[in-house]
C-alpha cells in the first residue's frame, strides 16, 4: 500500500508540473493565480464560471492538484492552511514551494529549546556554529553604531521617498510591498496615511507593513545609515535588497515559512519584537516552539526557511526593522 501511494504521488506530482507549464505558457501568471486562490477563501465568495477564461479554469484545476499532492505526500493539513492565509504565500504565490518543502531532519532541531544570545560575537565564531545552521541567534546590542537608530522614523521614509525619484514606482513593479493585516494597496498609499496616525497617536487605526529596496539610488541612500552586520565574515556578501518592516503594537507578521535562498538576518532599528518560532509539521512531535523577543539594537538571525514564525509588536515605541540575505 505504501508503495502504491507514493506511486500515485509521483504521478500527480508529474501531472501537477505538466499543468503548470501549460498554463505559463497559456499567460498565466503567479498574481493571477493569486487572485484566484484569495476569492476561494470565502465559501460565500464564488467565481462566475462564464467569467473565468479557460487558463484561469486550468490553474484552479492545477491548485486542486497541488493540494492532493500534499495530502498524499504528508498530509499537512498546517501547510494548507499557511498557502492560503499568509499573505507572503499568497502574494508570492509559493504553492508549489509549500507543497514539494524538503522535509526537514529533526535532529538539527530537537535540541534547540531557545534562541542562544551572543554579545560581541566574533564572525570566526559565527561562521562556524550560527551561519549556516537552523540554530538562532541573537546577537545583543550589534548596532549601537548605527545612525539609523537616531534617524529612521515614519516621517524620515516618508520624505526620502517622496523625494527619491522612481523608488515608490519601483516597489510596485517588483511586487515587493506587504500591507499584512492593513487596507494599503502600495507602499505609497501606507506612506501617505496621517501624520497622527503615522505617529501611531491614541485612537488611530492600527498599521503594520514591509516593502523591499531593489530601487538602486533609494538603496544606496539607505545604506548611509546603517553598514552589513559586524559579525558577518569578510568574504560574506548580501544580496542588493533588503527588507524594511514597520508598524505599532499588535500582530505583525501572520504565521508563515519563507522561501528566501540565502540566510537572513533582521536588526531591530526601533521598538521591541517578539518572534513566535515553531517547527515545521514533520518535527512538532521532535522539536520545540519559542518565543524571541528582539530589542532595540538587536539582530536576529532565524532560518526562516526551516522554522515557522509569526511576529508581535510590544507597546511603546513604533518598530522599524531592516534585513537581509547573506552568503
Amino acid at each position: 500500500m505504501a508503495s502504491k501511494g507514493k506511486e500515485n504521488a509521483e504521478k500527480l506530482k508529474d501531472e501537477f508540473a505538466l499543468l503548470r507549464s501549460n498554463a505559463l505558457n497559456r499567460g498565466v501568471n503567479d498574481k493571477q493565480l493569486g487572485d484566484i486562490i484569495k476569492n476561494r477563501k470565502s465559501p460565500e465568495t464564488k467565481v462566475q464560471r462564464s467569467s473565468v477564461d479557460p487558463a484561469h479554469r486550468l490553474h484552479v484545476l492545477v491548485l486542486l492538484l497541488a493540494v492532493s499532492v500534499g495530502l498524499v505526500v504528508g498530509g499537512y493539513k498546517l501547510i494548507f492552511a499557511h498557502m492560503v492565509t499568509s499573505p507572503c504565500m499568497v502574494k508570492k504565490c509559493k504553492i508549489g514551494n509549500e507543497i514539494f518543502r524538503p522535509r526537514v531532519n529533526c535532529s538539527m532541531c530537537r535540541d534547540i529549546f531557545h534562541a542562544t544570545e551572543a554579545w560581541n560575537l566574533s564572525a570566526e565564531e559565527f561562521q562556524e556554529k550560527y551561519a549556516f545552521s537552523i540554530r538562532p541567534v541573537l546577537v545583543k546590542e550589534a548596532i549601537s553604531n548605527w545612525t539609523a537608530m537616531s534617524h529612521f522614523s515614519f516621517k524620515f521614509f516618508q520624505k526620502l521617498y517622496r523625494e527619491t525619484s522612481g523608488s515608490l514606482e519601483s516597489v510596485k513593479m517588483d511586487q515587493m510591498f506587504y500591507p499584512y493585516e492593513t487596507e494599503f494597496v502600495s507602499l505609497a498609499d501606507a506612506l501617505n496615511m496621517s501624520d497622527e496616525r503615522g505617529a501611531y497617536l491614541p485612537g488611530q487605526k492600527p498599521w503594520y507593513f514591509g516593502w523591499g529596496t531593489r530601487h538602486p539610488e533609494m538603496r544606496k541612500k539607505l545604506r548611509q545609515y546603517y553598514q552589513r552586520p559586524y559579525f558577518l565574515p569578510d568574504d560574506s556578501e548580501t544580496v542588493a535588497e533588503d527588507w524594511i518592516f514597520m508598524g505599532g503594537p499588535g500582530p505583525g507578521a501572520d504565521m508563515h515559512l519563507d522561501y528566501v535562498k540565502r540566510p537572513s538576518w533582521q536588526a531591530q532599528i526601533a521598538g521591541t519584537k517578539t518572534w513566535q518560532v515553531i517547527p515545521t509539521p514533520e518535527c512538532e512531535d521532535v522539536c520545540h516552539s519559542f518565543n524571541i523577543t528582539v530589542r532595540k539594537g538587536d539582530i536576529i538571525v532565524l532560518d526562516t526557511n526551516n522554522w515557522y514564525h509569526a511576529t508581535f509588536i510590544h507597546p511603546g515605541e513604533v518598530s522599524i526593522c531592516i534585513g537581509s540575505e547573506f552568503d
